[in-house]
């Protein structure tokens, strides 16, 4: 008994099997200029992809959605089921959050096998090193949702939605996918909008559009941020534009 009882992962909910979030908690945010050390492939043909999806089998497959600064991978999770043919990443510079995400999924795929295959995680700066894991025209989902506000105008230059970061953007989206933004920080939602209007390879999608995409329903409730938001009765802002063709394209 006395063994039995050693070998259980008090990291572990003993009804559901999934990693409970009180043994993984870090600080809200991170910073993205300062020097963290993890490994970094030298080139997206660098990227160990057996390692993150084992049971895919098709080599050619390439990661499509990539959710940046991914939390506790409550989008991951429900775009895994939504589209279970397409590979996607959660971007975490946290790591013991991104420990939680791996062992949440683990736990998933241990539990529902056959699902949750199609998602993982990986500690990095997605402000430093995207293209050191997107070829040109790879992704066609980017996700950014309640990012750091980075409220002092000294920091701005730390959010992950500006000027020259959409330029790398751009480059990783295909021609016609969408990046999608929201916060709960109203000043942060009208720069984030800003940012995509004066960028000259995005162009909003149409309110139809946005009716139609079954993604912009998840953005405010699928985080454990959005869930959060909602309690307290806030209001969100959201931007969600399209990667159109450059005039040299």
């Amino acid at each position: 008994m006395m063994e039995h009882e050693s070998n259980v992962n008090p990291t572990l909910s003993k009804s559901t099997g999934l990693p409970r979030k009180r043994f993984y908690r870090a600080r809200a945010h991170s910073n993205p200029l300062s020097d963290s050390h993890f490994p970094v492939p030298v080139a997206p043909s660098q990227f160990d992809y057996s390692s993150h999806y084992p049971q895919i089998s098709n080599d050619s497959k390439k990661i499509e959605f990539a959710d940046i600064g991914c939390g506790f991978g409550g989008l991951l999770i429900s775009l895994s089921t939504l589209f279970p043919a397409t590979l996607m990443i959660g971007m975490e510079l946290r790591d013991k959050v991104t420990e939680y995400v791996k062992e949440r999924i683990l736990a998933l795929r241990t539990g529902n096998p056959g699902q949750y295959q199609n998602i993982s995680v990986v500690r990095t700066n997605s402000m430093k090193y995207i293209p050191n894991y997107f070829e040109k025209g790879q992704l066609k989902k980017m996700f950014f949702l309640f990012p750091d506000p980075h409220f002092k105008e000294k920091n701005h230059r730390r959010r992950v939605i500006s000027p020259y970061l959409l330029d790398e953007y751009a480059y990783a989206l295909a021609v016609g996918g969408i990046i999608y933004t929201i916060t709960d920080v109203e000043e942060l939602g009208e720069w984030m909008k800003s940012c995509l209007e004066r960028h000259p390879l995005f162009e909003p999608l149409t309110v139809q559009e946005l009716e139609d995409d079954p993604v912009v329903k998840l953005l405010s409730t699928a985080t454990e941020e959005g869930q959060k938001v909602a309690r307290n009765g806030g209001q969100t802002y959201q931007a969600v534009y399209r990667r159109r063709t450059g005039p040299i394209e």
